[in-house]
Parts: structure tokens; sequence; C-alpha cells
């Protein structure tokens, strides 16, 4: 099945860190990768997501003394989870999964670069406030329809899909080609926060 012109594939976040043997490995996380290519021959438009912190970033939990990774903590922001660090600007981690196929990206959104803020969102970074860019491009180019894939599930696709619902665009989560961290049950809330908020959920 080929899409139409006014909807693009939305790859979140498949990334060196978030596979097997990386800083913050999502287990199975390299799966996607297949389900993915495949996907990516029926879209005439497609824009990855690339996690991109700098080595001070504030969610890392090596930035706040005392503390350890998966506790959460209270910032100006809200509540950020900290995590191991992961997805340094430059590292081999921060690349994406090799045998991911490149070459049909025609946009990369590199998110949660500014230290203070992270950014789960492909739209907005966790203050809501600063956008990354990502809805102009869309709508520069009428495209009114997302789906979704890539990693994790209950975080980075969850945000992007939530937010890309409440910006009016026709969003659709493809679970086959995601996997979760699911941190204290945290998939099954964020699928129900997801459709609470619109998006369509799909195993296929």
């Amino acid at each position: 099945m080929t899409h139409s012109s006014n909807t693009a594939l939305i790859v979140i976040d498949v990334q060196n860190d978030f596979c097997p043997g990386g800083a913050l490995a999502i287990e199975k996380g390299d799966e996607v990768v297949t389900p993915i290519n495949a996907m990516m021959h029926e879209f005439e438009n497609v824009v990855f997501t690339q996690d991109w912190h700098p080595g001070d970033h504030i969610s890392f939990a090596i930035n706040q003394p005392g503390s350890a990774p998966f506790e959460t903590i209270e910032l100006d922001y809200g509540e950020q989870t900290l995590w191991p660090s992961h997805c340094v600007m430059g590292s081999n981690g921060a690349d994406f999964h090799p045998a991911l196929d490149q070459t049909r990206c025609q946009m990369v959104v590199r998110k949660g670069f500014r230290s203070k803020v992270d950014s789960y969102s492909a739209f907005f970074e966790n203050d809501h406030a600063k956008a990354t860019g990502l809805h102009g491009y869309l709508t520069d180019r009428s495209i009114t329809s997302l789906v979704m894939v890539g990693l994790a599930t209950d975080y980075c696709v969850a945000w992007s899909a939530m937010d890309a619902a409440r910006l009016g665009l026709d969003t659709t989560v493809v679970l086959s080609g995601c996997r979760a961290i699911d941190l204290d049950g945290s998939l099954a809330r964020q699928i129900a926060l997801m459709q609470q908020a619109g998006v369509k959920i799909t195993e296929v």
C-alpha cells in the first residue's frame, strides 16, 4: 500500500544507544529496523528524529548529584525521569542503527540539544514551549496525516504522537515498528493516554 502525498512516516530515535548494547538499551529495540525499512517504501514523505544531547544534559543522572538512573526529579517544567548518559552529540551511540535505511529520509529533526530541558516529543521540548520546527515543516508540505514508529513506544513515540494529535494531525502508531522501555507499567499507561488523545494504535 502506498500512502498519499499528505501522509508522512515519522521514524523516532532508531539510534544505537536505544538498541541492544547501547547506553539506554531497549529490549529487542533493534527488531524495529526490518519492519521500518519495509514500511518506508510505502511513503512519499519520511522524517527521522534523533536524540542529540550535550554531555551536561539535565536528564542525565550523572549530572544530578546523589541521583540514580530511572529516578524522577522535579524541574521547573515538571517531572523529569533521569537517564543513563545516552545519545551524546557526535557519539557512536547517537548514530542511527547501521541497518536502518537512511536513503528514504528527507528530514532529520534533532531534539534534546539544549542542556537545561529534555525533549521526548518530535514537536516540542518537555516545557511544551520551545518547538522543534517539525510542525512547520509538515505544514509547508501540506502533510496532515502521520504514521509513527520507533523507540521507545512509551516515551518519545507516545509524546510525539500525542502532540501530533493535539496539533490536529491524523496520527497512527504502528506497534510492530516500536519497542518500549516499560518502566513501572509505563507502556500500558501511555497507550491509554495516546488513545484518549485521539491517536490510533495498530499492530501493523
